[in-house]
């Protein structure tokens, strides 16, 4: 009888920690660009911006950063001074967006996981050049054949295309 107890309670605590872990590493889903929707570093309403948007969430906090522009999604990634706990970041999937001024609801993709032309002669938020995302690389590089540009993943976005003066020749990615 205790051999069974002691196997059903090491059964139970090896169940445990395999919810917790369920719970935790679940994602927020992405939310919908509406009036409230304000850029992290303009402070101004996502609706005044054209092109490809973002949205990042942390830790212990079920309202998203909302950013402008792809671009500027990935600065704050890459800057220091910014919270790091990231559980989700999405970006708009440009190969399913009609509309490129204000891409329509159901368009968000793991920002992980996009494709990304950068270089293209598409501008973003307040006309700066843009981080293009597509949830494929065909309509990634048919957006290329049209608007110019390179392609990048995720891991591969240079850190000068994001963060320097002058994003207009990207090099390379971040060390």
């Amino acid at each position: 009888m205790i051999r069974i107890a002691a196997l059903l309670a090491l059964a139970v605590a090896g169940l445990l920690p395999s919810c917790e872990d369920k719970s935790t590493a679940a994602a927020p889903p992405p939310h919908e660009v509406d009036g409230d929707a304000v850029a992290q570093f303009c402070n101004m309403s996502l609706t005044e911006h054209s092109g490809p948007k973002g949205q990042i969430f942390v830790k212990d906090d079920p309202t998203p950063f909302w950013f402008a522009s792809v671009h500027d999604l990935f600065a704050f990634v890459m800057l220091g001074d910014t919270p790091k706990a990231i559980t989700a970041l999405y970006v708009n999937d440009m190969a399913k967006a009609k509309n490129w001024d204000q891409p329509e609801p159901g368009t968000w993709i793991d920002a992980r996981r996009a494709f990304y032309v950068i270089g293209s002669s598409k501008r973003g938020g307040m006309g700066e050049p843009e981080a293009v995302p597509f949830s494929n690389e065909d309509a990634a590089q048919r957006f290329i054949a049209q608007h110019g540009g390179r392609l990048v993943r995720f891991d591969q976005m240079p850190r000068d295309y994001v963060l320097a003066s002058d994003t207009s020749s990207p090099s390379e990615p971040p060390q």
